[in-house]
């Protein structure tokens, strides 16, 4: 949920573009993604094309390389024009060439057969390696056995046949931008079974599980029926989209901090790139809350760049990655760009300003950015590949310039200091619709559906941020989209391993909520829930998170738990891939005897002392808080003000204090006894 206070609207155009791949002329083949360059097939899988042709044309499919003879089959397109196929499965390795040929002929290169994992959800799924901790060592340490394909954005009403996107070959500069969750469990794998690793990622931030789910599951389940009546009806009904179209305008009114215009400008704040008076120095890029700057409101950077003198009146691109939320950039003093309230998405889409060459002067020239936030986070949200300056045309003989790095110390300045803005996020209106990024169903037709059937070792889910306050409903809607993944794919089986939510403090709560208590706490449940499902593994995070943000950036941590459940549950390794799991609790005198499972070579606390974060209770339901002291592979728990307990709990708020461990280290997952 990269921006949650956010209006999470993607204009029609923006929605269609996910299957805009250039139209096939009459006769032309093409091949749908995610097969192209550089792509990773799962290992002993069929190799599965699908694409376009003319109505009836002989399609011929060829997969050479590797170990043993060429591979071949044939189909026909059929009266609509498409086509699909399916080519030997071949033991990991590579490289292979992929040939498809009708009345054209199409050549892939830098294919390798090995392991490959969809990785799917909200923001903390998307969030990039270069805004993770650790991004520099990442960066250092290589990742030449992976291969890298994001699933462009994109609603839809309908399912989609085809979507949009391009493999990538890992290196620093294209980690840096992809999820970190799924490169570093990436990265564990393909350390863990020296194969090549493709990773698909298909995530959006401040999107719900229902968004990501079939129609037709929805529908299925009473309890989740009215999800799919309240689009069709808002879908039917332009009037109804009106109406939500002002409730949210009023509420993001009410809502949001307000800019009282650009005061810094007529101040003189473009014109210069060095300090002074009243500023300070920032290492960019990152969100100045990150910085230890925790307000909304106006803030100023800049900085000076030395331009060599073959730049000398040539136009430029300025590149700042992602400001969040709005942003007026200069250059020696003269504005070159603006992103306002009116851009679908403003605080995630990358600003590349074009600098005009009569701007440009070999030496020192000024960067200044005003950048106005909101509400949330505020400031340079991208990565440091993304911050830098480049030619806008390269010379035509000699070689492309390298871009002039602008990560790094810049200078800032504050012009409108605002208090953090307090939202009521569950009042905040949906819009429903085809092109509402919340809606229901659309994010599976535009995002998931065209991966469906393709042959991948699993999958792996972080998202649950957006349904906080429907624990109920998600106890039925988390499993529903399991199953409903499992059935498009054709694979009952299919491996599917969940983060449960980390430890949060809820920002924008009223009041501090009661002992033992917390919606946080309640969809951790739910997440819990769906252990039910055969073939889940679910990973534990109530320690690693971070109170005060909602995207905690140790995602190295999360990446390598997924990693050992998928050790486990897919490749048949003998680790512990799981912590503490609750399994019974009995009253013992005046204490609660807790007993848990994964609890092999005994229990013991993340700080040696006594566990922390259980609370007890009577029949009166009044939670107090615990002490607990460890025997064998449970837990005592007792309290003074409690003489004849009735339930325990544990780990059982938003941000709660936990500290029990197993010997590996893995965190025992919250729990409540009285369920």
């Amino acid at each position: 949920m990269h921006k949650r206070h956010s209006l999470y609207v993607v204009t029609a155009t923006l929605a269609a573009a996910f299957c805009l791949a250039p139209s096939a002329a009459r006769g032309e083949v093409r091949v749908s993604p995610p097969v192209g360059e550089h792509m990773v097939f799962q290992q002993g899988k069929p190799v599965r094309l699908v694409g376009t042709a003319s109505p009836g044309e002989a399609i011929r499919a060829s997969l050479a390389g590797g170990r043993g003879p060429a591979a071949t089959a044939t189909t026909k397109a059929d009266e609509n024009g498409r086509w699909s196929l399916a080519l030997p499965g071949r033991p990991a390795g590579g490289p292979f060439a992929l040939t498809v040929a009708g009345s054209n002929t199409l050549t892939y290169g830098d294919l390798w057969s090995g392991e490959v994992w969809v990785a799917a959800g909200q923001s903390n799924m998307e969030l990039p390696v270069g805004r993770a901790f650790g991004a520099e060592q990442a960066a250092a340490d290589g990742c030449g056995g992976l291969r890298l394909f994001s699933v462009a954005h994109a609603t839809a009403i309908t399912p989609r046949a085809e979507g949009e996107g391009a493999w990538q070959a890992c290196d620093p500069a294209t980690a840096a931008s992809f999820s970190a969750v799924a490169y570093y469990f990436g990265r564990e794998i393909q350390r863990a079974l020296a194969v090549p690793v493709g990773l698909i990622l298909s995530s959006w931030g401040g999107t719900p599980a229902e968004a990501w789910t079939p129609r037709g599951a929805l529908l299925g389940e009473p309890a989740l029926r009215p999800l799919v009546e309240a689009l069709d009806q808002s879908v039917r009904d332009p009037s109804k989209q009106k109406q939500r179209a002002q409730q949210l305008a009023d509420w993001e009114a009410k809502s949001y901090r307000k800019d009282r215009g650009n005061r810094g400008e007529a101040r003189g704040f473009a014109r210069k790139g060095g300090g002074g008076p009243g500023w300070a120095k920032m290492k960019l890029p990152q969100t100045w809350e990150s910085a230890g700057l925790p307000i909304d409101g106006a803030v100023w950077f800049r900085r000076e760049v030395n331009v060599p003198e073959d730049w000398s009146g040539r136009d430029l691109l300025l590149s700042l990655g992602p400001l969040d939320d709005f942003d007026v950039t200069y250059w020696n003093g003269e504005r070159v760009g603006a992103t306002g309230a009116d851009t679908p998405q403003h605080w995630r889409v990358p600003r590349r300003y074009p600098v005009p060459g009569r701007l440009v002067r070999p030496g020192k020239n000024a960067v200044a950015v005003r950048i106005f936030d909101h509400a949330g986070d505020g400031g340079f949200a991208g990565t440091a590949p993304e911050l830098n300056v480049r030619p806008a045309v390269q010379g035509a003989t000699a070689a492309p310039a390298a871009p002039i790095s602008l990560a790094g110390t810049w200078f800032y300045q504050v012009e409108a200091r605002l208090g953090p803005a307090a939202i009521d996020w569950d009042a905040r209106p949906r819009l429903l619709g085809p092109d509402d990024p919340e809606s229901p169903t659309v994010l599976w037709n535009g995002m998931v559906a065209p991966l469906a059937g393709l042959p991948v070792a699993g999958v792996i889910w972080y998202q649950g941020e957006n349904n906080v306050g429907r624990a109920e409903q998600y106890r039925v809607l988390f499993p529903t989209l399991i199953r409903a993944w499992r059935a498009a794919w054709h694979a009952p089986a299919l491996p599917f391993l969940f983060v449960q939510l980390p430890n949060y403090a809820v920002a924008s709560a009223a009041k501090t909520p009661a002992l033992g208590t917390g919606a946080w706490a309640e969809l951790r449940e739910a997440q819990t829930a769906a252990l039910g499902q055969p073939r889940t593994a679910m990973v534990v995070t109530l320690d690693i998170g971070e109170s005060g943000d909602i995207h905690p950036r140790n995602k190295q941590e999360v990446g390598r738990r997924l990693a050992l459940a998928a050790a486990r549950l897919v490749y048949g390794k003998e680790v512990i891939s799981s912590g503490p799991i609750f399994a019974s609790a009995a009253r013992d005198g005046h204490a609660m005897r807790v007993r848990f499972s994964s609890a092999a070579g005994g229990l013991l606390t993340g700080d040696g002392l006594p566990p922390k974060g259980f609370v007890i209770a009577g029949h009166d339901r009044v939670w107090r808080p615990a002490e607990a002291r460890i025997e064998g592979d449970g837990v005592v728990v007792w309290s003074a003000q409690v003489l004849a307990p009735f339930a325990v709990r544990y780990g059982w708020a938003d941000d709660p204090p936990n500290t029990l461990r197993n010997w590996a280290g893995l965190p025992a997952a919250p729990f409540r006894s009285d369920r």
